[in-house]
């Protein structure tokens, strides 16, 4: 078996020789191909697939679900039309009217077919009051703190006077936790009264995009359902509806349901825990046993990859499966092909069994090329091939663009089709097994240099000790995804299958305490890393004109290379200045975490808490890309009396540079008088205050009044009535989001 390192040194195609050893196992050897930019001609799949990723960005940033479809599509059938006439008229003064004409078409396809996806999902208005519903559960309901999350497709709602059929919408539905909840299950038929809105968000400061992101998914509402507003629906009560309403199961919800069988059967077999949730994603991609310690730990360590299932599972998948197969190529071209037909069907069942995700379905298409290349004895993979699949993968589904698997599986692929061949020749290594583990962190190193730039852009975050753990965790996850796949295959023997089970427990136990020492290392990952969006562009830039100078050496090279190495560190030192932090104020629109924000110009911070059961972990969601962005330290948390050099906290009454702010959080005002109101520039309103505006006003002469997310509707209204009344300026952070006051 070959292994990363075995043919480095030579002039063999990567994956598979080309002489005597053809049949050979493909196991981890790399794709080596350069992309020569003098001719960009021999990669004609790049060259549609630049426009048609501008057009589906574009789509995505401009959408507004207005008439633009319309005149998108018409300008896509002009387009195709002129790309046609210019080609079959064959004249050679025309054929950069061609050209033209086929890169604006696949940038008007690539608009149109995000904006047809974008405009689906929002295309259903739902009514403002409580209104019921019937769906079906389309996913495994995911547990969360206080409900349980599932995903439903609605069909109908009902109202006083009719029936009115729903074409087929999506939403998320937050059942209120109970046992009865706890029994729902994918497939099961639901009666619910709820008052579905489409999703917003909380217009948080650098807040994660959450209405945009289950806009792409094709979610196109959201509504909580308290406990006896829901049922199972049964036959009699389907019968009484529009009659015939049997519905087909879809293939997304077959593969869900065998995966949800293979799920079932390591339970059986006795995984739980933290090994059951990490063989979970390592085999069919279910994460929704990771918990949050288990998923910071390996991204500390430098490991989530492994969790996603993609391009490495696959390719471990594939390997094992050419080497079984190894004998029926030996009869010829024709055990060639019933080698290849053999491979895309078990390539193909695997993604099905793990629900046909982005990043998955990528993998095997890649892979079945290179099976139908085998064929023919043709290089199997290359950068044209993977700008091919990328092409068809975003002509089925534009929203994949989006998803951040999809990003980083292609960027790692690139990345070691470009750039592994020179990090392995930079350190010659003359011993087999030398070569062995030199190949697999020029691996490593090659995929890390194409993801580091995303990795830190989407979480802040660059683990230090990335080599040592692949090192560790690379040959680990290949014995135990082995394992598990013959674990599986041995279901009617029981008794071997359990014993093989037990040493799946062990290898799992071992990978997941690897990783949490990897976790306690010092400096194992660089955490608060804040990148714009110009600077990761930037970062591929410069490391593109980097590579291109060591591969063509030249004065002029480098000044270009240098130069923008110069550009981007004014970029970043300019932009970090313009965000630095500033003596301010700030308000956040997190439910059920009334908080203060005073911030210092030096990157210090304190947090004053309105009381000691505030959710903490969703402030913490909601403002950490914030606090990364302006170059905020940890901040100091406070939850009683306080008082330094800048704050002081009594009786929460702050006092900070000059700034005052009362937390209204309980009743311990009322039936209390002064001869002289205190003035106020804050007075924050928050839950647990049931009295009336005036009351405080006996108290408090405040300039402005802060409405918190945590009150309820009818109490905000209330305040906002007696504000407009008196006068009184007011700020509702339930519908402005989080505000700022500079000091």
């Amino acid at each position: 078996m070959k292994h990363w390192g075995g043919c480095a040194g030579s002039r063999q195609c990567c994956f598979r020789s080309t002489g005597p050893g053809r049949d050979d196992p493909p196991v981890t050897q790399v794709v080596t191909d350069t992309l020569n930019t003098a001719s960009l001609h021999q990669y004609p799949y790049i060259r549609l697939i630049i426009p048609w990723i501008a057009g589906v960005f574009c789509g995505d940033r401009f959408f507004n679900g207005s008439l633009e479809l319309f005149w998108g599509i018409l300008a896509f059938c002009f387009l195709a039309g002129l790309s046609i006439g210019c080609y079959f008229l064959g004249r050679y003064s025309l054929r950069w009217c061609f050209g033209i004409a086929i890169l604006a078409l696949c940038f008007t396809g690539g608009w149109v077919g995000i904006t047809w996806q974008l405009q689906h999902a929002t295309g259903y208005t739902f009514p403002k009051e409580e209104t019921v519903y019937r769906g079906w559960v389309t996913d495994t309901p995911e547990t969360k703190e206080h409900t349980f999350l599932c995903r439903v497709l609605l069909k109908e709602q009902r109202d006083s006077t009719a029936i009115h059929s729903i074409d087929d919408c999506k939403v998320i539905l937050y059942l209120q936790r109970d046992s009865a909840a706890a029994g729902l299950k994918r497939g099961d038929e639901l009666w619910v009264s709820a008052r579905i809105s489409p999703p917003v968000n909380g217009q948080n400061f650098d807040e994660f995009d959450y209405a945009r992101y289950l806009m792409r998914k094709g979610i196109s509402g959201t509504g909580y359902v308290v406990s006896g507003k829901w049922m199972l629906a049964s036959s009699e009560m389907l019968s009484s509806g529009n009659g015939n309403i049997a519905r087909k199961s879809t293939l997304l919800e077959v593969a869900g349901s065998c995966r949800d069988r293979i799920l079932s059967l390591y339970r059986q077999l006795g995984f739980e825990g933290d090994g059951l949730a990490v063989l979970s994603a390592l085999t069919v991609g279910d994460k929704t046993e990771l918990s949050d310690s288990v998923r910071e730990s390996y991204s500390v360590a430098g490991a989530s990859h492994v969790l996603a299932l993609s391009g490495l599972h696959i390719g471990l998948l594939y390997a094992l499966l050419f080497f079984i197969l190894s004998p029926v190529a030996k009869r010829g071209n024709a055990g060639r092909c019933l080698r290849a037909v053999f491979l895309l069907i078990l390539l193909w069942a695997f993604a099905f069994f793990t629900g046909l995700s982005p990043s998955v379905v990528r993998s095997a298409c890649m892979f079945s090329i290179w099976a139908v290349a085998d064929i023919f004895n043709r290089q199997a993979l290359s950068l044209n091939t993977l700008a091919a699949t990328a092409w068809i993968m975003l002509l089925c589904n534009p929203v994949w663009l989006f998803d951040v698997g999809f990003q980083l599986s292609f960027l790692a692929v690139a990345s070691i089709l470009l750039t592994y061949k020179p990090i392995y020749r930079l350190l010659p290594v003359k011993s087999r097994i030398g070569r062995y583990f030199w190949g697999l962190m020029s691996v490593s190193i090659a995929a890390q240099l194409g993801t580091a730039p995303l990795v830190m852009f989407y979480f802040s975050r660059f683990s230090t000790h990335f080599l040592f753990t692949n090192l560790v965790v690379i040959p680990l996850v290949t014995i135990i995804l082995y394992s598990a796949v013959v674990m599986l295959l041995l279901t009617p023997l029981h008794w071997i299958q359990n014993s093989i089970a037990e040493g799946v427990k062990f290898l799992l136990d071992a990978l997941n305490t690897f990783i949490h020492w990897v976790e306690q290392l010092p400096y194992a990952s660089i955490d608060g890393i804040w990148l714009y969006q110009l600077e990761v562009l930037g970062l591929y830039l410069s490391g593109g004109l980097v590579f291109y100078y060591f591969a063509n050496r030249g004065l002029k090279n480098l000044l270009i290379c240098l130069f923008s190495i110069l550009l981007l560190g004014v970029y970043h030192v300019s932009m970090s200045w313009v965000d630095r932090p500033l003596d301010s104020i700030v308000f956040y629109n997190v439910r059920g975490c009334p908080a203060v924000h005073c911030i210092d110009n030096n990157g210090n911070s304190r947090i004053v808490y309105g009381d000691s059961l505030s959710d903490k972990r969703q402030l913490y969601r909601v403002a950490t890309n914030y606090w990364n962005h302006h170059q905020l330290l940890s901040p100091l948390e406070v939850t009683a009396d306080y008082q330094d050099t800048a704050l002081c906290c009594r009786e929460q009454i702050l006092s900070y540079h000059g700034r005052r702010i009362c937390m209204v959080t309980d009743h311990r005002w009322r039936n209390k008088s002064a001869a002289t109101p205190l003035y106020i520039d804050y007075l924050y309103l928050c839950k647990g205050y049931n009295g009336h505006l005036k009351e405080l006003r006996l108290l408090f002469a405040p300039e402005c009044i802060i409405l918190d997310a945590s009150l309820s509707e009818h109490r905000k209204q209330l305040f906002e009535e007696e504000c407009k009344q008196s006068g009184l300026r007011f700020i509702s952070l339930s519908e402005k989001g989080s505000v700022r006051f500079l000091l």
